[in-house]
């Protein structure tokens, strides 16, 4: 089974910029449809966004983060990025990538199979 490992997060002033990384240990990574989940002290997992598999991918956002957040894929290197730009404190929780196998997007935590160990992303006002 595919295991995920995230990377990439830490500390950034409200207004800044980090990026996100799951590398998977898999090269079938290309099948699975991917997804970035966050979970903020005392509250549910949410999700973020997620991309479908292919070259083109399609993709679908959490509509707070539209516009500030771009998923991408790079299957060649196994990896899924999440680039976050005009962070707000409200941003700031433990995120976790997600795969699923199959070309649909979803956006329940129960239609992923496999999660990563999360990384904490915390955004200072």
């Amino acid at each position: 089974q595919v295991q995920l490992v995230e990377s990439g997060g830490g500390l950034v002033q409200a207004g800044g910029s980090l990026r996100v990384s799951c590398a998977a240990s898999e090269r079938t990574l290309s099948r699975y449809t991917m997804g970035w989940f966050r979970q903020a002290p005392g509250k549910e997992r949410e999700f973020v966004a997620a991309i479908s598999w292919g070259s083109g991918g399609t993709t679908h956002y959490k509509d707070s983060v539209k516009g500030r957040f771009t998923i991408s894929r790079d299957n060649a290197k196994n990896t899924v990025y999440l680039q976050m730009n005009n962070l707000k404190p409200e941003d700031t929780a433990v995120y976790y990538c997600a795969a699923r196998p199959s070309i649909l997007v979803a956006l329940t935590t129960n239609d992923y199979d496999v999660w990563g160990q999360g990384t904490q992303v915390t955004v200072s006002s």
